[in-house]
Parts: structure tokens; C-alpha cells; sequence
């Protein structure tokens, strides 16, 4: 027997190492998506079937009929916090996501039971949640199935199921105030050192939450920064919402001089942002 290069030479053949297995494209290849909405971190995994010349909705997918909302596995989607999805309450946790597609309206489904293969075995006394969603036609198809999500705000975000020429939005809202007003009122009587003064601040004036507060942390944040003309004109704009009008605009014009003074690349946008304020302001 003689040994070569790692081969080896038996009655006169050369034995080779076996090919690697053939790899292929799938036909329907998976994704992730992943999207925070407020403090809630959702993910979708799914498979993206393409049109291919085909009638998808009232064609390949029947309408009335089940489908796993992809291809291959059922979709699966995922929420790090409890949600309201299509006004219904979902608790933190993973659901496959089927749907029953129609002409005017749509019935989308989170199912207790993750990991099928298609709808074949789905049973509906395993479902969560049974939302309806108005369908949108578009002008333009879209080739490939497609989850997105849009209309992001700190509260809420449109889950949207794409493919051909329909589109089928569902809202789904977390409770922000509920999560992080504890938080905070945990860590501002606390005796830590450093608190987050200005975010707090603005997180109470964006939320309409006690304006009072957000004008105490918001001053607590200037004792620490006194030149933060950004600051400055915050403070403005919660006192403009708080009504205090005459106060606003003397803070305005303090953020504005600031500005002026300043060489910083902020300089430019806080002149507009404060002039903008003062000018709806008089």
C-alpha cells in the first residue's frame, strides 16, 4: 500500500475523499426580521415565496382557506413584552402566524403552536387571537412575499403582509408608559448618582405625562450642563406645552442667543429650531 498526499494508492486505484453534498437554492428562501417598537423587540421568521407568473390570492391561495402566511414552516412571530395585535391581547412569547385570505377582508391568526410544517396540521382550538384586516390593493406588485413593518411610533407599528398586488396591515401597540414610567420613577428617588434628567424630562412631555416633573429634571439637567443651549430650548418647548407662554419665549430667546454664540456644528439648527418656536410662540 502506498500512501500520497493523503491518498491512498490500493491495486492500482487512487481513493479520493467523497465530494461535498450538493447545496441548492431553496425555492422559497427563509428570513429574520427584527424590530424594536417602544422597549418591545419583535421578531418574524419566515420563508419568502415568489410570484413566478402565477395568481397567488384567489389562485394559489385559495381564498377562505388557511394559509402559513410564507412558505415551508409556518411563519413565526415573536414578542419580547405583551402586545395588543389588532386590538387583541397577546401575552410575551412565540405564535406561528396563519392567515385566511379574502377579497374584502382577511382573518389573521396567532396560534399557540410553533414549528408546523405549512397549515396541514394547524387547528384552530390552538389558536391565540383571530384579528380581521382590510386589504389594500397596490398599484405596483410585489414579487416576493414580504413582512414589513411601518408607521413606527414609540407605542405602536403596522405589521404588514405583502405579496402580488395586496397588502394587509394589522396594528399592533405595546404599553410604553406602563413599562418605563416605573423605571423611571424608580431611578429619580433613587440615590443614584447620575439620573437621566433630559431624557426623562422629554419622555414625560412627549407622553403628556407631568409636565411639572419634566420642568424639575429638566432644570436638574442644566445645573449639570449650563452652556447646553439644546437643553435651554427643550426646557422651551415643555413650558410652551405646560402654557406657560411668557416663560417659553424668555426661554426661547436664551436658547437662541446661546445658539448664535456657539460654534458648534448644532448652532445652525438650534438658530431655526428657536426661531421657529419663537415665531409660533408671538
Amino acid at each position: 500500500m502506498l500512501v500520497l498526499a493523503g491518498s491512498v494508492l490500493s491495486t492500482g486505484l487512487l481513493a479520493q475523499t467523497p465530494p461535498a453534498p450538493l447545496a441548492f437554492p431553496a425555492a422559497s428562501p427563509s428570513a429574520t426580521l427584527k424590530q424594536r417598537v417602544g422597549l418591545t423587540d419583535i421578531e418574524v421568521d419566515y420563508s419568502r415565496p415568489s410570484v413566478k407568473g402565477r395568481v397567488i390570492f384567489g389562485g394559489l391561495e385559495a381564498y377562505g382557506k388557511v394559509w402559513r402566511t410564507g412558505a415551508n414552516t409556518a411563519t413565526k412571530i415573536t414578542f419580547s413584552t405583551p402586545v395588543k395585535f389588532g386590538g387583541a391581547d397577546v401575552p410575551a412569547g412565540s405564535y406561528a402566524l396563519y392567515s385566511i385570505p379574502g377579497e374584502t377582508e382577511w382573518t389573521v391568526i396567532l396560534n399557540k403552536v410553533v414549528g408546523q410544517w405549512g397549515a396541514y396540521s394547524y387547528d384552530q382550538k390552538n389558536d391565540l387571537v383571530r384579528v380581521t384586516a382590510k386589504p389594500v390593493k397596490l398599484v405596483q406588485p410585489i414579487e416576493t412575499f414580504t413582512i414589513e413593518f411601518n408607521e413606527l411610533r414609540n407605542e405602536s407599528a403596522q405589521f404588514e403582509l405583502v405579496w402580488e398586488k395586496t397588502l394587509v396591515p394589522v396594528k399592533i401597540e405595546v404599553d410604553l408608559v406602563g413599562q418605563l414610567v416605573p423605571q423611571i420613577e424608580s431611578v429619580m428617588s433613587s440615590s443614584a448618582a447620575k439620573k437621566p434628567y433630559a431624557s426623562a424630562a422629554m419622555f414625560y412631555y412627549e407622553q403628556n405625562l407631568d409636565l411639572k416633573k419634566a420642568v424639575e429634571w429638566m432644570d436638574a439637567a442644566l445645573k449639570a450642563n449650563p452652556d447646553a443651549f439644546y437643553l435651554v430650548y427643550r426646557k422651551a418647548l415643555i413650558l410652551e406645552k405646560m402654557g406657560d407662554k411668557a416663560g417659553a419665549i424668555a426661554t426661547a430667546e436664551a436658547s437662541l442667543a446661546a445658539a448664535k454664540k456657539d460654534s458648534s456644528p448644532a448652532k445652525d439648527e438650534y438658530v431655526r429650531l428657536n426661531e421657529a418656536l419663537l415665531a409660533r410662540l408671538r
